[in-house]
């Protein structure tokens, strides 16, 4: 992900989870909402509660690059907050990944942008 593509602000994060829509899947929750922009936002969450800091890490890199492979799936003009589930520890990657493309196409696919 570049630099501008990424949602910092602890106020965006608490405005898209508390009042966007939401896709809920066995590993992750994406929350979006719509913004006036020409190419989507992401953010990444993970709870203190999944793990050290190595295996928080460790799952957000591969969560970046399951958005960067991924991202002509998601509808632009929408900011999206990705919380890992504690499920994922126990995961491989392929499996996150089997998950993240249905999660992506059973949501994004059957709504009209």
């Amino acid at each position: 992900m570049k630099k501008f593509e990424i949602v910092k602000k602890n106020d965006d994060f608490n405005d898209i989870i508390n009042t966007g829509k939401y896709l809920k899947s066995r590993y992750y929750n994406i929350y979006y909402k719509d913004v006036n922009s020409l190419y989507p936002k992401f953010g990444i969450a993970v709870s203190k509660k999944f793990g050290s800091a190595v295996e928080r890490n460790k799952v957000k890199r591969q969560l970046r690059s399951l958005i960067d492979h991924y991202k002509n799936m998601f509808p632009n003009g929408k900011n999206y907050i990705i919380m890992i589930r504690k499920g994922v520890k126990d995961a491989t990657y392929s499996i996150m990944e089997q998950d993240f493309v249905q999660l992506l196409k059973k949501g994004f696919f059957n709504e009209k942008n």
